[in-house]
């Protein structure tokens, strides 16, 4: 049946012709409408025998609208709600521009969290595209979980032949080195980070659509990927700056801290919105090369052979470890252990619970990284997990069993408690990792393929690799799971299951998320980098899947990706679980990922011209900084660099990585912030 546009043209076009000629058109069409099916057809067909050329091109171009059904008027709401599910993200952005009621939709809450389910927090197992969690966009924090910080570990530049050798150690007299003054700041900044901001009750309901969560997670994930961002410099370091590490999700204050190290002898607190250094931390007598920070303190390892633990919110030194008989260079702890490696080629346990220490001998250098893992529950600790377990788990009362202030470490008669299960990764400019049980106290696995100092090391959890990662890791080990002698071969009795994730509260502003991720949030006036640019071929971004599997041309679609087949053998189930894997940054100008459980390394990026000086990574991306002054973003599974950012005027010597930004420190004395949120 023609609409009512049609029927009132026919009856103009009628109306202009003679009355007889309307009485015989009229009666036509009564006949016409009086018939039965059969004669009707049989009066078609008659019709199109008689009609000429230009007569049936007319009947063509009228059936190509009149035979035209809209599915959403005609179907019940489930139906169409079904049958738009099967979309991705960008045909459901073109469904909804179809009209009002395909409109309302193709923008349903129910089409687009599934859409964000698929992607946010992980990546797609179809077309690879994963989008950043933005904690730091949730009104509602459940738990203080910084961002991982990164220990970085100085040498002086080297000259490109001078890269395989034993570096020269950059080694200071007193008299060589120059204090910094402090900064001017605002003391009314610095106080209010000992109070918690004012929160406004917000009701519980109001959440945004799930489109505009994806929209703005989506635009940031291109920037990543097409390497573009923004920039901004913080400057206050009178020296090169050798670690840092950033929080976006601290309980208090309500603005993201960064606290970075350097050679000045200097701690510095900076609100990382506004730029400005809230606190200037004085106590080292020699440069400051390693720190870590949760809710409550700060510790910070020196050349000066100490540790000091901080109230980094008052600028207070609260007590200050002696044991190393030369400088400490890299440092990690959690809510039971600390762990620090010296020049002295060592490494020391602290129990923060006993109080107890002991040292662990093996390597033949300096011990530039060390990283504790919980192999039991494999919650690792690491420098991306630092405050998971919320305020005051790590607190330094006098309950918390460390030694006193200025208290030396000695051996202890009954061995410190220390966890089963606990263990411990460390790096050397000996060119090996080794992996330690706390418990026996005993080096059980040795990593050795570099052929330059490690520098830096990150523990990938199995709950950040994605399943097609991880068989691709198996079958370029080459390892034959069929053979596989189980008491040998698997120091480590890793169980899938135990990689766990903490679950994520429901919050305000976004709506809950299904998985937890790192945090990141967006930057106070920055202004935009002239210094970034890509590499990337014109392939570089994984092209997208729609709902059948086949590649798309656009950002992560398909909302029903189908699991992986269900191995059906032992052998097979092993090659396919997620197992951790350990990355690591050397001076041979080269990354390697390793298998922990053989203790081969199974992939290897190239690209850096200089020597690697540090690593971070998280589910969805590798990052890395070098002597060369430039940072590379690169894809995990491809090994292949997306996208390089040039800006500092001297070696890259730390960074931290977050879901929209990246923050290095370099030998300029600067520390810049990469934005990918803008």
């Amino acid at each position: 049946m023609a609409d009512e546009g049609t029927n009132l043209q026919l009856q103009k076009s009628l109306d202009a012709l003679p009355l007889e000629e309307r009485e015989a058109i009229n009666a036509i069409w009564s006949n016409f409408s009086s018939s039965p099916h059969p004669r009707r057809a049989l009066i078609l067909q008659g019709l199109l025998t008689m009609c000429c050329f230009s007569q049936l091109s007319l009947l063509t171009e009228q059936l190509a609208h009149i035979i035209r059904i809209d599915p959403v008027v005609v179907l019940p709401r489930e139906v169409s709600m079904k049958i738009l599910g099967y979309l991705d993200a960008t045909s459901l952005c073109r469904a909804a521009q179809v009209a009002k009621r395909w409109k309302s939709l193709a923008d349903d809450d129910i089409l687009w969290r599934g859409i964000c389910e698929q992607h946010i927090g992980q990546k797609c197992r179809k077309c690879g595209w994963g989008l950043p969690i933005l904690e730091s966009k949730r009104t509602y924090r459940p738990s203080p979980c910084p961002s991982p910080p990164t220990l970085a570990h100085k040498r002086p530049p080297e000259t490109s032949s001078e890269l395989l050798s034993r570096p020269a150690k950059r080694l200071r007299s007193d008299a060589d080195d120059t204090h910094s003054q402090d900064a001017s700041h605002d003391p009314c900044s610095s106080r209010s980070l000992l109070a918690p901001q004012p929160v406004v009750s917000t009701p519980l309901s109001l959440t945004r659509p799930w489109k505009h969560v994806y929209s703005e997670r989506m635009t940031i994930e291109r920037n990543w990927r097409r390497g573009r961002c923004t920039v901004r410099t913080l400057q206050g370091h009178t020296d090169g700056v050798m670690c840092l590490q950033f929080s976006e999700t601290l309980s208090h204050p309500a603005f993201p801290v960064l606290i970075t190290g350097s050679y000045d002898r200097t701690v510095r607190v900076w609100n990382m919105e506004t730029g400005c250094e809230l606190h200037c931390l004085k106590g080292h007598t020699r440069a400051v090369r390693a720190l870590q920070f949760d809710e409550v303190k700060l510790i910070t390892g020196s050349m000066d052979h100490t540790l000091k633990v901080w109230d980094w919110r008052r600028g207070n030194c609260i007590r200050t470890l002696e044991g190393h008989t030369d400088g400490v260079v890299c440092l990690n702890f959690d809510s039971n252990v600390l762990a620090s490696g010296s020049v002295d080629s060592t490494i020391k346990v602290w129990n923060l619970r006993t109080g107890g220490a002991f040292t662990l001998r093996g390597h033949t250098d300096w011990v530039n990284s060390v990283q504790l893992w919980d192999s039991n529950t494999s919650k690792s600790v690491s420098l991306s997990d630092v405050s998971t377990s919320g305020p005051g788990s790590s607190s330094l009362p006098a309950t918390t069993g460390l030694p006193t202030t200025s208290s030396r470490c000695s051996s202890y008669p009954c061995a410190p408690e220390i966890d089963p299960g606990k263990m411990l990764f460390s790096a050397s400019d000996d060119g090996t990792i080794r992996l330690w049980d706390l418990t026996s106290r005993a080096c059980v696995k040795q990593f050795t393929g570099h052929v330059g100092q490690v520098q830096s090391m990150k523990l990938l959890l199995a709950s950040e690799c994605d399943d097609d990662s991880t068989a691709t890791q198996e079958a370029e080990v080459g390892q034959d799971a069929s053979s596989k002698d189980s008491t040998s071969s698997r120091l480590l009795d890793i169980h899938p299951s135990g990689f766990l994730q903490q679950q994520q509260q429901p919050s305000v502003g976004d709506p809950p998320l299904p998985h937890p991720s790192h945090p990141s949030s967006s930057f106070n006036t920055p202004t935009h980098t002239p210094f970034t640019y890509t590499s990337s071929s014109p392939n570089s971004s994984a092209a997208p899947c729609n709902s059948s599997g086949a590649p798309s041309s656009t950002g992560p679609l398909d909302q029903h990706a189908s699991p992986s087949p269900t191995p059906s053998s032992p052998a097979l189930s092993s090659l396919t679980r997620k197992k951790p894997v350990l990355i690591s940054g050397s001076l041979d100008n080269t990354i390697k990922l390793w298998d922990i459980e053989t203790g081969k390394n199974f992939r290897t990026y190239f690209g850096h011209i200089e020597g690697v000086w540090v690593v971070a990574c998280d589910k969805l991306r590798l990052v890395s900084g070098s002597n060369d002054r430039t940072i590379k973003v690169w894809s995990r599974e491809e090994a292949r660099c997306t996208s390089t950012l040039v800006g500092h005027q001297a070696a890259v010597s730390c960074l931290a990585l977050g879901e929209d930004k990246i923050v290095s420190g370099s030998d300029d004395c600067t520390i810049k912030i990469w934005n990918f949120s803008d």
